[in-house]
């Protein structure tokens, strides 16, 4: 086993430098599927969905990007004159981004983010990262903390994916197993491999748009807008209230 995670974004790399590949997504189920390639991650923004460039005018002042990957939503706001700070846990995605041309990126989890940053206008979280609140219970955890660390004003901008928008009967059937484990449906135990790499196992985190509301009760944060995607997928773009119930 190398470095945790350290493999995660290895295909960013190899594509940067001019190879090819493909993840494999594993679930603790046994079902596997193949990733929609590095170049995702490279796309200029004309190429973008349209709800991705819709959520980009909700961007304002001070951003963290956490989950940057090869600072594809980063390196366009940099350019739009934003100070922004790319964070990720893979240090090829640090390498990658850093070659890139993105000015201040860190290696450092959604765990590590604290006021020791400095405060936020902005924190966006692209490319289904909300999956990164793991499950619901640290969801709330982690937004009552970022509601202590970031500005009056400040707005979430999250990517995700209903997880029930699907008739693929191993799907269903995962969902139907998590509820009975005591799991949201959409909570999923996944590692990443690609080529003779494989990460730890992690949880990753798909909710439907009922199932955030529920999530955000009490957290400080409220639900301003949604922007629909394709085959379930949506942005939440989340607002900071300013007198929350304590």
């Amino acid at each position: 086993m190398l470095k945790e995670y350290e493999d995660t974004r290895r295909s960013m790399l190899d594509y940067l430098e001019g190879k090819g590949g493909f993840e494999i997504i594993e679930r603790d189920d046994g079902y596997c599927d193949v990733s929609g390639g590095p170049e995702l991650y490279f796309l200029p923004y004309e190429k973008w969905n349209k709800h991705e460039k819709k959520a980009m005018e909700y961007v304002r002042g001070r951003v963290l990007d956490i989950g940057c990957g090869a600072g594809k939503h980063s390196l366009y706001l940099q350019e739009k004159g934003l100070e922004v700070i790319g964070i990720d846990i893979s240090p090829c995605a640090i390498e990658v981004s850093r070659k890139r041309g993105l000015r201040d990126v860190r290696g450092l989890s959604i765990d590590e983010t604290t006021s020791d940053l400095g405060l936020f206008d902005t924190i966006i979280m692209m490319g289904n990262n909300f999956g990164l609140f793991k499950n619901f219970t640290t969801s709330k955890r982690i937004l009552k903390r970022f509601h202590s660390i970031t500005k009056k004003e400040t707005r979430i901008i999250a990517e995700t994916r209903d997880p029930y928008y699907t008739d693929v009967p191993e799907h269903l059937e995962y969902h139907e197993k998590n509820r009975k484990k005591g799991r949201m449906g959409g909570q999923v135990r996944i590692r990443i491999i690609y080529k003779k790499y494989r990460t730890p196992w992690f949880d990753y985190l798909f909710v439907s748009k009922e199932e955030l509301k529920d999530i955000l009760k009490d957290t400080g944060w409220v639900l301003h807008d949604t922007l629909d995607g394709e085959m379930g997928t949506y942005i939440a773009i989340m607002e900071k209230q300013r007198n929350p119930k304590p």
